[in-house]
């Protein structure tokens, strides 16, 4: 266990973030496959601390409904009322004491917007504050535009710091320092404690600010030091949709350029978005306008794209999805799936099986080497080994109230335009001729022919459709043919 694992940290998701214009909670809006929050906790899971609480406020019943869901180990602290940075840190350690909980260590209070901030450096930020001793250490960053932020002011002799003063309260010369507070500290947590109990609403907003902590510990003889993070752009908060847009930007380069240091081949970094849950193998490649959401998977050697959408989706080491949708799907090793292909839950593509052009599946069993070519739906069907589908068949499996399975055998062949009208099984090695619809059992080694018989009505065109184009090209042909027939 690590020397600097802090005590507790203090999540601050209690802010309603009316600037998103949105009915759903600003920590809630997501990027890159998880929401602003769920980012900031995986970050601080990193340090392992002993107690993780979020304080919520606004839409606290969806807040903490979220949270139960991306962790259950995290607990919940409630401002009833937004009074500020040090009353909502009030809150969360007020939670865990009357839990019985006493804190002895460091606090790291983070905010719950900022989900380019990487566990990295919060460990960092975790180490700075042990090794110098400080009673409270502040990450901080120089940004080119501190518009906005709080300003660390230091101590023009020995650098320490002195004060941080927010934007609002900030005079001209200090408006014009580019090292901002993150609001991101590591405290002692006895020394928060009471401290917090100090802080005053002689503001502009007439709230508990945080940041007075480090004033109110400074004049206490405390030692108050800063921990500079190393990519300004961590720090970043989210308030409104082009800050929203900008970070998922920020955080999809950085989860590209991982993928590409570790041997990933992107083509177009620009038009391709991945998911952090998203894993690749070493000489997978992955061609433009493409997205890989949730858990999906590329082994070794897979090609994705260009221009597919995967969720949830496993694909296999060596196998192609061009122009593919795909939800919670299997694509085995060697299988092919594209262009144009809808794969939808439950579909299992085996070894080197292939599904074509226009081709739909849902909760599909597609063994080795099989085939469905083009322009066809297979529906709740479990296909066996080295079986070809015609083109333009479609497994009939919903009969207006419960949907039923189909079974084709291996070794299958079935003719085009087939419909297979659930539940029905194909044995193996059985044929199924063109344009039947096949309602009862196929034997293995069968061929199966279920269409009616073809009817010619001579001259129907020159009776009914007088006159018309194509009773002109009939009446030609037909002398074409008697000059023909008469020539010889």
């Amino acid at each position: 266990m690590s020397a600097n694992r802090p005590a507790a940290v203090v999540v601050l998701a209690a802010g309603e973030g009316t600037r998103m214009k949105s009915a759903t909670p600003k920590v809630l809006h997501a990027i890159c496959g998880r929401s602003l929050v769920g980012h900031v906790v995986a970050a601080s899971r990193e340090l392992s601390p002993e107690h993780l609480v979020v304080v919520v406020g606004h839409a606290r019943e969806q807040v903490s409904a979220h949270l139960a869901e991306i962790d259950a180990g995290a607990r919940t602290a409630v401002q009833h009322e937004q009074n500020g940075t040090g009353h909502a840190v009030r809150m969360g350690l007020e939670e865990l004491s009357d839990s019985g909980v006493a804190l002895d260590g460091t606090v790291i209070v983070v905010c719950g917007d900022t989900p380019l901030l990487t566990g990295e450096t919060l460990k960092q930020l975790a180490g700075a504050h042990a090794a110098d001793g400080n009673a409270v250490t502040v990450l901080t960053a120089e940004v080119p535009d501190a518009t906005g932020y709080g300003r660390i002011v230091r101590d023009e002799a020995s650098g320490a710091v002195t004060a941080i003063v927010e934007h609002k309260d900030a005079t001209a010369a200090q408006r014009a320092i580019r090292e901002i507070n993150s609001g991101v500290f590591a405290f002692d947590a006895q020394l928060l404690t009471d401290a917090l109990g100090k802080v005053r609403t002689d503001n502009s907003q007439g709230e508990e600010y945080l940041t007075d902590v480090l004033g109110i510990l400074r004049e206490a003889g405390h030692r108050v030091g800063a921990s500079v993070a190393a990519d300004h752009r961590e720090i970043v908060g989210i308030n409104n949709r082009v800050q929203l847009s900008e970070a998922r930007r920020l955080l999809n380069d950085r989860l590209l350029e991982r993928a590409m240091l570790s041997g990933v081949t992107v083509v177009d970094p620009a038009t391709t978005w991945i998911d952090v849950t998203v894993t690749v193998e070493q000489d997978s490649v992955i061609h433009p306008g493409t997205q890989l959401l949730g858990t999906t998977h590329l082994a070794t050697g897979a090609e994705v794209g260009p221009n597919s959408r995967l969720t949830d989706t496993t694909v296999g080491e060596g196998a192609v999805a061009s122009f593919t949708v795909a939800f919670d799907t299997v694509i085995g090793a060697g299988a092919s799936a594209g262009p144009y292909t809808y794969l939808r839950p439950g579909t299992r593509l085996g070894p080197k099986s292939k599904a074509g052009t226009y081709v739909e599946m849902k909760n599909a069993e597609i063994g080795e080497g099989t085939k469905v070519p083009h322009l066809s739906y297979v529906g709740d069907a479990t296909i066996g080994d080295f079986t070809n589908i015609g083109a333009a068949s479609v497994f009939v499996n919903y009969d207006g109230e419960k949907k039923h399975r189909s079974t084709v055998g291996s070794h299958c062949k079935t003719g085009s335009d087939n419909m297979f009208v659930a539940p029905v099984t194909v044995g193996d090695g059985a044929y199924t001729a063109a344009g039947s619809v096949i309602t009862k059992d196929v034997p293995p080694g069968s061929l199966a022919v279920a269409r009616g018989q073809q009817r010619n009505i001579e001259g129907w065109v020159a009776r009914k459709r007088p006159g018309s184009a194509a009773a002109q090209a009939a009446e030609a042909a037909a002398a074409a043919r008697q000059e023909d027939e008469g020539g010889q």
